[in-house]
């Protein structure tokens, strides 16, 4: 069956993400019915149109396709687990953050309980939900993806990764370290540039361009890393370790906590003194799988 402005959507959860997901719905012009454990934060949707359910068992009834938008794996249990009967034959699509093995025990919960279950890992803060620079990353059911792609569209560009559950929840937590990491960096940055009465909007600004420029590096580390090559290195680790050592001092110097940088620099540390020193930054990913 093709998807259409008829498809009906429940929305079960309505934190920032919940109402953002079914606001884009119901801007879609799709029946969208809407359900949250604490009740009064449907208001702004019912008045775009989106009916609000007097309990998760109605709301799952009321549509075809569920989506879970809850605050975690467990979560998902307490909502569904006393509903499981009202889903069956329906198609569940899970937006909750959940482990890749979570995910995966939810499809097989759900395949044991007659549930169509697709998984998404959402690529985007609630401001950007159905708007350019959104993505969804989603793996599970194919026809579940392929039946609903176009409803799917409303909330943000479309990935999808197979039929393993586990797939698009390893992706958002590889994606999401990334984007913790940096965070932290920055953190880390402006707390030192304070010490110099720098303010952080400032040291924000210079953060951007640098962090931009060093962005474009990661395919060629990429690259390496798939090769397992690390013998050619533009800079070695031995050179990254003296410049972790001297961050990690400058940092003591300024008042400033290395918690997070501290990791890094035990990482080269141990590199070095297991002989790798002479290899590129580049075989650091070898002492994390």
């Amino acid at each position: 069956m093709a998807d259409s402005t008829n498809t009906t959507v429940t929305v079960l959860g309505l934190g920032a993400m919940g109402q953002a997901l079914a606001a884009a719905l119901r801007k879609g012009d799709r029946p969208t019915t809407v359900w949250n454990r604490t009740p009064g934060k449907d208001a702004l949707l019912v008045a775009a149109g989106a009916t609000s359910a007097p309990s998760a068992r109605a709301a799952v009834q009321a549509s075809d396709l569920i989506i879970t938008v809850l605050l975690d794996h467990a979560s998902v249990h307490t909502i569904l687990d006393p509903v499981a009967a009202d889903l069956a034959g329906k198609q569940l699509l899970n937006l909750t953050s959940t482990t890749p093995d979570e995910a995966r025990e939810l499809a097989a919960w759900a395949a044991a309980h007659g549930i169509d279950y697709l998984d998404g890992g959402i690529m985007a803060v609630p401001s950007m939900i159905g708007q350019i620079g959104a993505s969804i990353l989603y793996s599970g059911s194919q026809p579940l993806f392929e039946q609903h792609r176009e409803t799917l569209e409303l909330l943000a560009d479309t990935v999808y990764f197979g039929t393993d559950a586990g797939f698009a929840s390893t992706y958002d937590f590889a994606l999401l370290s990334a984007m913790y990491a940096m965070f932290g960096g920055f953190m880390h940055g402006a707390a030192m540039v304070r010490s110099v009465g720098v303010t952080a909007a400032d040291f924000a600004e210079r953060a951007v361009a640098w962090i931009t420029a060093m962005a474009q590096g990661l395919p060629a580390y990429g690259r390496i890393i798939d090769s397992g090559d690390y013998t050619n290195p533009v800079q070695s680790i031995a050179f990254h370790k003296a410049a972790l050592d001297a961050i990690n001092r400058a940092s003591r110097e300024t008042g400033t906590a290395t918690d997070l940088v501290a990791p890094l620099k035990n990482l080269l540390d141990r590199q070095v003194a297991d002989g790798h020193g002479a290899l590129g930054f580049d075989r650091t990913f070898e002492e994390l799988v």
